[in-house]
């Protein structure tokens, strides 16, 4: 693998994207560059989870992914989860149960409930937890987070069809 920039094609939230990077340069920092900043760096060792994104359909934290990997991969950003200004389903959820705080850890949290609800649209409580706990949030206790992904889930549980993006399609009621 070349050791100088080159460059990478991509799909990032449904959009074609060709990048100049060095392979080895993290996919965290692309998206930033791409103006994609939803994803945080929190530890920058891939433990926090606060930098999650979907690649191909796969959970992953972007801080420990080398561009090169991602290329010709599909991604989804928390930024891709909206469509034509409307929040996704998840992102309402959220809201509405006060899952998010300072926010630093959310995208991450939500993307991480999106991979859940894509592979079981009728998770138990059990089933959150577990998909959760490579997220770390230091401003609440889980609870709140918890009930939002369920409330998700209730909420839409017919439109757990896969959309074009590899996100599941739950923005309609």
């Amino acid at each position: 693998m070349s050791h100088s920039p080159c460059e990478i094609s991509l799909t990032v939230n449904g959009e074609q994207k060709t990048v100049c990077a060095y392979p080895m340069e993290r996919l965290l920092d692309v998206l930033r560059q791409l103006g994609l900043t939803g994803a945080k760096e929190g530890c920058g060792e891939g433990e926090c989870g606060s930098c999650a994104v979907l690649l191909n359909g796969d959970l992953v934290t972007s801080c420990l992914v080398p561009v090169a990997q991602a290329r010709n991969a599909n991604i989804v950003t928390i930024e891709g989860l909206a469509k034509n200004e409307e929040l996704h389903a998840l992102q309402k959820a959220f809201l509405d149960c006060g899952g998010a705080q300072c926010g630093i850890c959310t995208p991450g949290i939500i993307m991480a409930a999106c991979h859940l609800l894509n592979s079981k649209p009728q998770p138990t409580m059990e089933d959150i937890k577990e998909s959760l706990a490579g997220n770390l949030c230091r401003c609440t206790g889980y609870a709140q987070i918890c009930e939002a992904v369920a409330q998700a889930a209730l909420r839409f549980p017919l439109l757990a069809t896969t959309a074009g993006n590899g996100a599941p399609d739950r923005n309609r009621a």
